[in-house]
């Protein structure tokens, strides 16, 4: 049996209730058909309010690069797929040390599935460097230390989120990258998948929403990125939003 480390100290349980979920209940809930049928689809966003070092998210990310590969018909088609897999996926995580392996866990598990998907395909197992660029950029946009129920990140800012609004172009996968505020998104706007975000302070562990659909009440709660190839994600191009 894998002897599993599910607490990091009975100070941390009782302070911020703090423990980790096995990995044989990781793969339950995923196993769900209402679940496994999201996780297919690699546009279905998820949400962990409480993702500590990433046990639920790495698993995730895993099983959409599987799909990613399975369902792409050339290199470029998989590097493009499993990113936009990647940039399905957000996380809020409390506690400092657990939101650095957070970030690491990811960009492991993407580096590490990625290379296989290579080998798969019969290439040289060695990636491109931008498509890991853009990796760890998606993760960091994607993945935010903060406190789920006051809405802000450990400098007492608004927590935010950045949409990848995906679309194809001459055969590649663009994004129209902007951002928008957590508080704004779970103050109930509706998705267009008809799915309102809870309003309650506790919030599913896999609240699925999609945040491209929101309006945007202030200038203030939001960039907006140059639409780029989802590979380039990572040169962080800004419109320039003040010209008339």
């Amino acid at each position: 049996m894998t002897d599993e480390r599910l607490i990091k100290s009975a100070d941390r349980v009782k302070d911020v209730g703090e423990v980790f979920t096995p990995k044989r209940i990781v793969d339950l809930m995923l196993d769900q058909p209402e679940i496994s049928a999201k996780v297919n689809d690699l546009t279905a966003t998820f949400l962990e309010p409480s993702a500590g070092e990433g046990a639920f998210l790495t698993e995730l990310l895993t099983r959409k690069m599987q799909v990613a590969l399975e369902g792409s018909n050339s290199v470029d088609n998989y590097e493009d797929r499993i990113l936009l897999g990647l940039s399905s996926l957000y996380g809020i995580e409390l506690m400092e040390d657990n939101y650095r392996m957070l970030r690491h866990n990811l960009y492991q598990t993407f580096a590490v599935n990625y290379l296989r998907g290579l080998k798969a395909k019969g290439q040289p197992e060695h990636g491109k460097p931008k498509v890991l660029k853009s990796a760890k950029t998606i993760i960091f946009a994607n993945m935010v230390q903060g406190n789920t129920l006051t809405y802000k990140n450990v400098q007492d800012q608004p927590i935010v989120f950045s949409e990848w609004a995906s679309y194809k172009q001459e055969g590649r996968i663009w994004v129209k990258r902007t951002t928008q505020t957590f508080e704004s998104i779970v103050e109930g706007e509706q998705t267009d998948n008809g799915l309102v975000v809870p309003e309650d302070s506790q919030l599913d562990l896999f609240t699925d929403f999609d945040p491209d659909t929101h309006e945007v009440k202030s200038k203030d709660s939001y960039l907006q990125y140059k639409p780029v190839q989802i590979v380039d994600v990572y040169k962080e191009e800004l419109v320039d939003t003040n010209k008339e």
